[in-house]
């Protein structure tokens, strides 16, 4: 199964991977993921050209018919604002608008929310935390995880994540539609995974920066 999912190096991409793996061994098939830039991805994966969306939040089958959500959660994703001394009240997304905000192209959540704002999409989370270091942003939005693991990449230790979080949701494998037979089965893997707590060992092991 061909699945796409966004480039970058990502805790929560680490740990999607690791527990789609395991429910496509578990239906004798095998993952083989393909990192793109931006919306490439989900696009892909609607047109068929793709096998499936590694993860993303519920309801993305309104914009890609195409997509079919496999209904059984992977991870929360928690969606914080990064700031290196820029120091403020979080109040929801509109506390974002005096400030130019870095985010990782193709986070739908981000751009949807901050229509309107000084806003940089960028390919990656590190080079979000490059401009943010440099100067040329005032503040990263973007999924915890990723933005720790890419302050630790970068070695830029003065990040820090501003609460309380913008959003937190679980996100979902999807399917392009001609796979429509297999969310049954792959369904019953990840709720036999949950079970016998699989999911949750691969959630540390992913977190720690483990991969397939």
């Amino acid at each position: 199964m061909h699945v796409s999912t966004l480039v970058g190096s990502d805790p929560s991409t680490n740990i999607a991977e690791l527990v789609m793996a395991e429910a496509y061994r578990r239906i004798g098939r095998v993952l083989v993921l393909h990192k793109l830039p931006g919306e490439r991805t989900l696009m892909m994966a609607n047109e068929g050209r793709m096998d499936g969306e590694l993860y993303r939040k519920v309801g993305m089958e309104r914009e890609y018919p195409n997509l079919m959500i496999v209904p059984v959660p992977l991870l929360t994703y928690e969606i914080v604002i990064f700031t290196r001394g820029t120091e403020f009240i979080v109040n929801g997304w509109e506390s974002l608008r005096p400030f130019s905000i870095g985010y990782v192209r193709g986070i739908k959540i981000v751009k949807e929310n901050t229509v309107g704002m000084k806003t940089e999409a960028v390919p990656t989370m590190e080079q979000a935390f490059q401009k943010l270091s440099m100067g040329r942003t005032d503040v990263v939005v973007g999924n915890r995880l990723s933005g720790l693991a890419a302050a630790e990449i970068l070695n830029i230790d003065d990040v820090r994540a501003l609460s309380p979080a913008l959003a937190s949701f679980p996100v979902y494998h999807y399917v392009n539609k001609n796979h429509a037979a297999l969310v049954p089965a792959l369904a019953a893997a990840l709720q036999a995974m949950k079970a016998d707590k699989t999911i949750e060992k691969l959630q540390k092991q992913g977190a720690r920066g483990a991969t397939p």
